[in-house]
């Protein structure tokens, strides 16, 4: 008979910072939450193939047993993990895998049709947004349940891939009301970075060169035409990255150079004031959802996004904010000026906020993982 427990594989969580890490920190805390109120989910183990031991891991506790499995030489550290990954599975015989990236897919999925073991793929953004490789695809297709974030990834996956959107499961990013609020602008950082009189656009995002598709470039082509309307306009970039130089070089030949401020990497503990500096957050990218849109909303600021990815669930289909073609700084110039003017009724901050915690809360997710895992439980 299988003991009652699940098994967890990741990439990585802790050793990088991004929107797949932030998202699979959320279900972790969620697991917690309503294991200490339950007695379901079960125990879960969790392989980590590239984080460390010393990667400060807020939760090594309740049901949830980490293993480190980073090594100096990634194709050791392959093998390790596939060994441990192999001696899990015939010792413990998990309820149910979970393969936290499709990179993982075609071991898993392999191992767990040996030996009868039912497994879960999640999927984010962009790494199924091309048509996978033949293994990976036949991953997805031998899984019995695929949890994504946004229907835009099921929709984009499916139709390149050939897979049953039946199979998925949306299970989307979540925001703390508690952290993320509505609240008068900082005084210390209006000092900080010479804000004062001014009309703020914020953009939170990696400048990563691999990560143009964030759309600090557009958001700066667009400052010319918005400093048209609004002289004071100045634009506070939160992040950091090896794009950052290319991006300053913007700003300096077009002449905004003295209205981009590059604030550099900020702790999350330390963005609800950030956010509460802007009059607008601007982000004009494509992504798998994108968790910075919702932070931005609960504290009530108007939000603008592409219009061509997952952003349209956390802008519920632009109800909540301005959705354009993300690489147009015509448009991106436009959306932002109606939002600085603040006449539009997704201006509104309360309402903003509330539409959001009413979808998007921490307890709103804890409640659907409770009924998806039941859902998914051999019965």
């Amino acid at each position: 008979m299988r003991s009652a427990n699940y098994l967890f594989c990741f990439l990585e969580i802790f050793a990088s910072e991004g929107g797949i890490q932030s998202y699979v920190r959320d279900i972790f805390k969620a697991y917690i939450s309503i294991t200490e109120t339950t007695n379901f989910p079960p125990q879960a183990d969790v392989l980590l193939l590239r984080d460390s031991p010393d990667c400060n891991n807020p939760y090594e506790r309740g049901n949830l047993i980490f293993h480190y499995l980073k090594t100096g030489n990634p194709w050791l550290g392959r093998l390790k993990f596939a060994a441990i990954l192999l001696n899990f599975l015939l010792q413990k015989r998990p309820q149910r895998v979970f393969c936290g990236h499709i990179k993982l897919a075609p071991l898993i999925g392999s191992f767990c049709q040996l030996l009868g073991i039912p497994y879960t793929i999640l999927t984010y953004g962009k790494e199924v947004w091309e048509p996978l490789s033949s293994r990976e695809r036949r991953a997805m297709k031998q899984a019995d349940t695929i949890w994504t974030i946004s229907r835009y990834t099921r929709d984009r996956t499916c139709q390149l891939n050939n897979l049953n959107p039946a199979k998925f499961q949306i299970i989307p990013c979540t925001v703390d009301g508690e952290i993320f609020t509505i609240a008068p602008k900082s005084s210390d950082l209006l000092t900080q970075y010479n804000l004062h009189d001014a009309k703020i656009l914020l953009t939170v995002a990696r400048l990563r060169s691999s990560d143009f598709y964030k759309g600090v470039d557009v958001t700066i082509q667009a400052l010319p035409q918005i400093a048209k309307i609004f002289p004071n306009v100045k634009y506070l970039v939160v992040g950091r990255g090896d794009d950052r130089p290319r991006l300053a070089q913007l700003a300096a030949d077009l002449g905004v150079a003295e209205r981009v401020i590059f604030a550099g990497f900020v702790p999350t503990e330390n963005l609800a004031a950030y956010y509460q500096l802007a009059d607008a957050f601007v982000m004009p990218s494509q992504e798998g959802f994108g968790i910075v849109y919702l932070e931005a909303l609960a504290c009530g600021i108007p939000v603008l996004a592409g219009d061509a990815d997952g952003s349209a669930d956390p802008l519920q289909d632009g109800k909540l904010g301005w959705r354009v073609p993300h690489r147009n700084s015509e448009a991106v110039a436009l959306a932002c000026i109606e939002m600085l003017q603040g006449n539009d009724p997704r201006c509104d901050r309360n309402f903003l906020r509330e539409q959001t915690l009413a979808k998007f809360s921490f307890q709103s997710q804890c409640r659907l993982l409770i009924e998806t895992l039941h859902h998914s439980s051999p019965k």
